[in-house]
């Protein structure tokens, strides 16, 4: 089949699908999470042999998977979403009539979609990015990753599945198997409308570029990870010291590191550093070395690290051990925050079990620090609230830098849910506006359309007089129901 072919026919499923009411496109999504759960025996032990994840790390991440499909069914099947606004016409206004104008959110067409490779379930062939489109009213077509190609071809039979059994077009999913040339071609086809993509920076500023120089540019939702920076700060640290290192080392190793929102970098005063690495460095006693995803992230993790310790302001306080390539060992880094200030590639995230503890001296080196930081997905701050009330301006420093801002706890776990922000500004995203968990990830595949004096006949449900979906809807400056 060539790529001529699937996107004509992903154009045609498009032009009938996204008119097909919200209840339907909800109950197909319902109808894929059955499924899934369905072959539950099959897709988890696939997933497992490909990834070297755990099995209850898969399981887990299945769970994740149907949650975040019945997310937005339910989101789709009440409707609100498209943000429905109406400005009613007026024919006695003067010095001129109002016209009738009513706007929504209207789905942009086929959207390409790459799989990640450390989730080979919540972030591929049926994950968020997938999913979010879907119920935008979008087709999908899906390049597969190739670190788990068995996994994401049993999960397209299930997709498949469930657009037969919801007598939708077939063409509203397609799996496309191969390497860089192939996944070039599909963003490079004219009726590709966006992009999402999930991994390394190479890669999506690589999509990001390619899409940007079509005849018709499109947009690139690219998540290309952080070192989600944790500021901590001394009164925090002497009454927490044990337990902050040990979510912090939990977070660092967890999943071996190969998380978007593992902590890389965290920011210590200098009177507490030496007590918490001192803490991490117990904690991190106990933790094996466990395998990596694949060989290939195994050795760009190792790479890095080599690089790392060629440099001269670095203190080492763990050394990882590359004895079997495949194993990610725990790395910890030590730099003062001076030195950190000077050279951006500390900055750089080192994609495995690594991290680098910068010691400042006072406030105001914190506050350099916040100015030069890249944008994050998340930026964490330890802090006890009488700590907190004269870090006013750095938070408001922080707040320009990141997607989501914690004030407790460790930055792995992204909630799906309603309010969840995953993403931030460059280079942690290509889109810092868009998020690619929680239900706001559709409004990535949507714009808006306005209609004037458009026919109550010809005008979407959404959009006509008594309000026929029961849908919220702005109606001349009042959110009405």
């Amino acid at each position: 089949m060539t790529y001529n072919t699937i996107f004509t026919a992903a154009q045609e499923a498009f032009l009938f699908y996204k008119n097909i009411p919200g209840k339907e496109k909800g109950a197909f999504l319902e109808t894929l999470a059955e499924i899934l759960e369905a072959n539950r025996a099959v897709i988890v032990p696939l997933a497992v042999a490909e990834s070297n994840l755990p099995e209850g790390r898969i399981n887990g991440e299945l769970g994740r998977t149907t949650g975040q499909i019945r997310l937005f069914a339910n989101l789709v099947k009440e409707g609100s979403w498209v943000e429905a606004t109406i400005d009613p016409a007026d024919p006695d206004r003067l010095p001129l009539p109002k016209a009738d104008i009513r706007r929504f959110l209207t789905p942009l067409g086929p959207v390409v979609v790459f799989g990640a490779s450390n989730f080979p379930l919540a972030f591929s062939t049926a994950g968020g990015d997938t999913i979010s489109a879907l119920a935008s009213g979008c087709p999908v077509i899906y390049k597969a990753h190739p670190a788990h190609p068995e996994t994401s071809k049993k999960v397209a039979d299930c997709i498949h599945e469930a657009i037969l059994n919801s007598g939708l077009p077939a063409a509203l999913f397609t799996h496309v198997e191969g390497g860089i040339a192939e996944g070039q071609a599909l963003v490079k086809h004219p009726l590709a409308k966006a992009v999402a993509f999930t991994g390394s920076h190479l890669g999506g500023m690589a999509l990001f570029n390619l899409a940007s120089q079509r005849d018709e540019p499109i947009p690139v939702f690219a998540e290309m990870g952080s070192v989600n920076p944790i500021f901590a700060f001394s009164k925090k640290l002497e009454n927490e010291l044990v337990p902050l290192a040990k979510a912090f080392v939990g977070s660092l190793t967890l999943g071996v590191g190969q998380f978007c929102t593992n902590p890389g970098l965290i920011f210590v005063p200098k009177d507490q550093a030496k007590a918490f690495e001192n803490a991490i460095a117990a904690e991190l006693h106990d933790i094996a070395s466990a395998p990596m995803l694949h060989p290939g992230i195994a050795q760009a993790y190792y790479d890095s690290i080599q690089y790392l310790e060629s440099r001269e302001e670095l203190r080492w306080v763990k050394v990882a051990d590359p004895k079997h390539l495949i194993n990610g060992s725990t790395a910890l880094a030590e730099i003062k925050a001076a030195d950190w200030l000077r050279d951006s590639v500390f900055q750089k995230e080192v994609f495995g079990a690594f991290a680098l503890i910068v010691v400042y001296k006072s406030e105001d080196e914190l506050l350099e620090i916040a100015k030069k930081l890249h944008g994050q997905l998340t930026i964490t701050v330890w802090a006890e609230k009488e700590e907190l009330k004269n870090q006013l301006f750095l938070i408001n420093l922080l707040e320009e830098k990141c997607g989501r801002l914690l004030f407790r706890g460790v930055p792995t776990g992204v909630e799906v849910g309603y309010a969840m922000q995953h993403g931030g500004p460059y280079p942690s995203t290509t889109a810092p506006n868009s998020t690619s968990v929680g239900s706001n990830a559709i409004k990535r595949f949507v714009r808006p359309i306005a209609f004037q004096d458009m026919p109550q006949d010809l005008l979407p449900d959404a959009l006509r007089d008594g309000n026929p979906l029961g849908i919220w809807r702005m109606v001349n400056g009042e959110w009405q129901k």
